[in-house]
């Protein structure tokens, strides 16, 4: 182990300002959810030329790196996305002011996409004998309303082949192994409307919404893992002398328990339902949808989070916060896979465009990926 950790040493003095250049072109891409097919062609390219002999670009705008999946039934695999909370289509602003690093996404999660590259680029041209299938996956549609879609789509193409799975993303410290789930909705009231005075009397489509409000904020909450609900934007009406015709309003529901979610989303269908059968016109969209933990054995995946948190202390002297996050790790845990979401940087002010990096914390967070991957390694 002590002549692993001096290469893993010696392999990231070297590389480091590799990884610097490398943080400063794929940060200034842009990459909105759903549009992420610059960052995507960027890194097919970069991974070719390290010497990736399959890598490839999925329907779900993911781009993959596979290493010796062909050679082993089981996969782990290792995965940081692509996406930022920014619209931007134009190259996004960065500048740099001595070791900090500002940039929209620069956290969040373009370092850790870095380091994950950076450590894929060793056992792309080492070549080390594995005893899994490595799956490197830059992956799309993680932030907000892209409903952790490339993720979902990574497990519908490998399946149970996925064994073990590693998601980074936040930033140092952060080792999570709860996901938060989370479903979102858009939901409309209709009503006939008409002039204020002319038509008094006449059913109000914000009053029916407001009543509808009440009746949501009435659930009962299910207790066994902390469960929470938000009504988060409302809309309706036009102006002052008109009864509203239509209301709409955004709302959620979260869990990390996949159980207590079906719960509220009985309670939810059943407050629906009650103002349906009234007669009010009430439309439902689902905006979207993250599961929380699945039904599995918390203490097999204690002893294997806890497992990372001793390779992450070798490199990281603070504590570590193993807080619930709702990140790509909700689909494998959800699944029963065993899954850890990893921070790999120092930084703040996640999305805000003055996010920050402090490029000190680079190597570190590129000892901690390879030092993960590398567990993989056959012993000699």
């Amino acid at each position: 182990m002590k002549a692993q950790s001096q290469l893993i040493k010696k392999y990231v003095e070297e590389h480091l300002q590799e990884a610097v250049s490398l943080l400063e072109m794929l940060g200034k891409i842009p990459a909105p959810s759903h549009y992420e097919e610059k960052r995507a062609e960027f890194c097919k390219d970069w991974f070719i030329e390290q010497g990736g002999d399959e890598v490839w670009i999925d329907d779900a705008k993911n781009t993959i790196c596979a290493i010796d999946c062909d050679k082993h039934e089981e996969i782990v695999c290792f995965m940081a996305h692509t996406d930022v909370v920014f619209d931007d289509q134009d190259q996004l602003p960065m500048r740099r002011e001595d070791n900090i690093l500002f940039a929209p996404g620069i956290g969040d999660d373009t370092a850790n996409l870095v380091n994950l590259m950076m450590a894929a680029k060793y056992i792309l041209q080492k070549k080390p004998l594995l005893n899994k299938g490595i799956l490197i996956v830059a992956n799309s549609c993680e932030e907000g309303l892209g409903n952790l879609e490339g993720c979902k789509t990574i497990f519908k193409n490998f399946g149970d082949r996925i064994k073990e799975f590693y998601s980074f993303d936040g930033y140092m410290s952060q080792c999570t192994s709860t996901p938060v789930g989370s479903y979102r909705y858009k939901i409309s009231v209709q009503e006939d409307g008409g002039h204020s005075y002319l038509d008094f009397g006449k059913d109000n489509a914000i009053y029916t919404m407001v009543s509808l409000i009440q009746d949501l904020y009435e659930i009962e909450v299910p207790t066994e893992e902390k469960t929470t609900f938000n009504v988060g934007n409302i809309q309706g009406g036009t102006t002052v002398n008109s009864i509203a015709e239509e209301a709409t309003i955004l709302y959620e529901y979260r869990s990390s328990s996949q159980k207590c979610l079906s719960i509220m989303e009985e309670r939810f269908n059943k407050v629906i339902s009650t103002f349906e059968k009234d007669g009010k016109k009430i439309t439902t969209e689902i905006l979207g949808i993250r599961p929380g933990k699945g039904d599995f054995s918390g203490k097999d995946l204690e002893s294997w989070t806890q497992k990372n948190i001793d390779i992450i202390t070798k490199y990281y002297d603070g504590s570590i916060d193993q807080r619930p996050f709702s990140t790509d790790a909700n689909i494998p845990l959800s699944r029963g896979v065993l899954a850890n979401t990893i921070g790999t940087i120092i930084g703040g002010d996640a999305h805000t465009r003055e996010e920050w990096v402090d490029l000190t914390s680079v190597p570190q967070g590129m000892s901690i990926v390879l030092a993960l991957i590398l567990q993989y390694k056959m012993t000699e």
